[in-house]
């Protein structure tokens, strides 16, 4: 049986009476788990074939417990172990047939902290071959995006686990005719942004203290996600639109 996202259907939400759920419900559903998924991905991997939710009569998607279910496991396996599309579709019908196949998964270095601490935090790594894969792109788009700043390779020549989430969002905007170029202006707020981040945090980080180069890191994780959240409205309100 596939873990349902955030411990089950009935999580604070508001399905119809024969238990089909809408695309908005299903989205708050999953935002706990999965906090950057959209409407658009949700449609992208329907149009992918990964689910399939009826149709009412006029046309809008309901989603069962099933196909929520399913979703959550497309979108944990895109997470956690970095597959393509064609890989997680190949591997849930294997499921489907009953079969328990393997799922191959990227590899994990474990990283210390600046002065060498074997306790550091644990953090992904992606080869190039991986991550051309899991966006399902070529070198010729990898190397456009690295051009203008938006994919960065880690000095020993692989990715972080970051690197794929860009790619996902470079490829959806890509459908909206939004190029790479375009996003120039993205990247360039975006170091803005965690330099000011770096600012605050960066006394912390040179401390001798290990409590206090601790705290710097959790601090910045805070300020980063409110630089996040700010960002957001801000474009919201530029926009005058609210995001579900």
């Amino acid at each position: 049986m596939l873990r349902t996202p955030s411990g089950g259907v009935g999580h604070g939400t508001a399905a119809t009476d024969n238990g089909l759920m809408s695309i908005g419900t299903v989205l708050n559903m999953l935002r706990d788990e999965f906090p950057e998924v959209t409407i658009s991905k949700i449609r992208f991997l329907e149009s992918e074939g990964l689910i399939e939710p009826q149709r009412t009569p006029s046309g809008y998607r309901k989603f069962s417990p099933d196909d929520v279910e399913r979703l959550g496991h497309v979108l944990r396996m895109q997470r956690d172990h970095y597959l393509p599309l064609k890989v997680i579709r190949e591997h849930l019908d294997a499921m489907v047939r009953g079969e328990a196949p393997q799922l191959p998964s990227v590899g994990r270095q474990r990283d210390g902290d600046a002065l060498g601490d074997p306790e550091g935090p644990t953090v992904a790594r992606i080869g190039r071959a991986e991550l051309l894969a899991a966006a399902e792109i070529g070198e010729r788009e990898l190397e456009e995006w690295e051009s203008y700043g938006l994919i960065t390779p880690l000095p020993e020549g692989v990715y972080d686990s970051e690197a794929v989430t860009v790619a996902g969002l470079v490829v959806e905007l890509g459908r909206f005719g939004i190029e790479p170029r375009h996003l120039r202006a993205v990247k360039a707020a975006a170091d803005r942004e965690a330099g000011l981040v770096d600012q605050v945090v960066a006394p912390l980080r040179r401390h001798r203290n290990p409590q206090t180069r601790a705290h710097a890191e959790a601090q910045t994780k805070e300020l980063a996600g409110l630089a996040v959240k700010l960002h957001a409205a801000l474009v919201q309100s530029a926009l005058g639109v609210r995001l579900p």
